[in-house]
């Protein structure tokens, strides 16, 4: 391949790679919330975002199939439903797993071990409640509205389809929103205040568990439309398809700097260019001996030597020991 069919493929492969990095940003939002308040990796947060995608498209398989409602009203309706879901499911992992471990001051490895069985249990409950109707694997409902080819300003003649677009807009307005809320609000102040001392913050009046509860609130109903959107732009959702997206959304919080919510933004679209790349030019520069089931292994690779030189994250500051 010359350097002009290499340039020829850069269009589509970095709209492509800021889709699929949006859309680990939105689900890395979650992990570094909560880990940016109570110091604590949610891997029950993989298992929510499934959840709220099935909850989305078991409602536009179900209830709006055949519906007269335009499509991206449907869209909408499926979005608001996941994160309504989601939500509720992050708040109960709150008040049943994590809240009482918390009282109880355990030790910092027993939240970790209760999140990484939540997320084996809800595992198995979706594929069981999924197994009870006969539908393991659940197909995204056609939408040919979000088909539609777009073509791509400034290139001859190259499109991607319009869900990338609707992708790109509604998890750049999670992430905006979510800096906004943040940044700019008296929640937002109080989630600062609990995230950098919590005892602090409850002699200031803030009630820290209600702040907590709020943070896990917001993180899952995040989650949960970025769920659809992942299922959308795969076009399947399974009770398995939390695992790999989850541990990148993972990654990208890590290699942004985990949180740090620009980080999470920085770290996914990083990592989601990175992996379609790679994805893309590596087959066609070693004719096909190393396929793109490999670019796993050199994203993730990158991602080491990132944090080998810079360990706090592309956006992480280092942390400092209170005394």
């Amino acid at each position: 391949m010359n350097l002009s069919d290499a340039l020829s493929l850069l269009p589509v492969t970095l709209v492509d790679g800021l889709t699929i990095g949006l859309l680990y940003a939105a689900i890395a939002l979650g992990y570094t919330m909560v880990y940016g308040v109570l110091g604590l990796i949610n891997f029950a947060h993989s298992e929510v975002f499934m959840i709220g995608a099935m909850a989305g498209v078991e409602l536009l398989i179900y209830a709006l199939a055949g519906s007269p409602l335009h499509p991206l009203v449907q869209l909408a309706l499926a979005l608001a439903v996941a994160a309504l879901v989601s939500g509720a499911l992050a708040v109960g992992i709150e008040r049943v797993a994590y809240r009482p471990l918390r009282r109880a001051q355990a030790p910092k490895l027993a939240p970790l071990i209760t999140a990484i069985g939540m997320s084996l249990f809800l595992q198995d409950a979706a594929r069981f409640v999924q197994s009870l109707f006969g539908h393991f694997i659940r197909p995204f409902p056609s939408l040919p509205l979000l088909d539609t080819p777009l073509a791509l300003p400034l290139t001859q003649g190259d499109t991607v389809p319009a869900k990338s677009l609707v992708i790109g807009v509604v998890a750049g307005a999670m992430l905006v929103g979510l800096l906004q809320l943040v940044h700019r609000t008296q929640l937002g102040k109080a989630i600062r205040a609990v995230a950098t001392d919590r005892k602090a913050a409850s002699l200031m009046g803030i009630d820290v568990d209600r702040i907590v509860l709020l943070t896990f609130l917001i993180g899952g109903a995040l989650a949960g439309i970025a769920g659809v959107l992942y299922a959308m732009q795969f076009g399947r959702i399974d009770p398995f398809s939390g695992f790999v997206p989850g541990l990148k959304a993972f990654t990208a919080a890590v290699l942004g700097g985990i949180g740090s919510i620009s980080g999470a933004m920085v770290g996914g679209l990083v990592l989601g260019v990175l992996e379609v790349a790679i994805g893309t030019y590596v087959p066609i520069l070693t004719n096909n001996a190393i396929g793109t089931e490999y670019k796993d292994i050199f994203a993730f690779g990158i991602l080491i030597l990132i944090l080998i030189f810079k360990p706090n994250g592309l956006l992480g500051r280092k942390s400092v020991d209170k005394v």
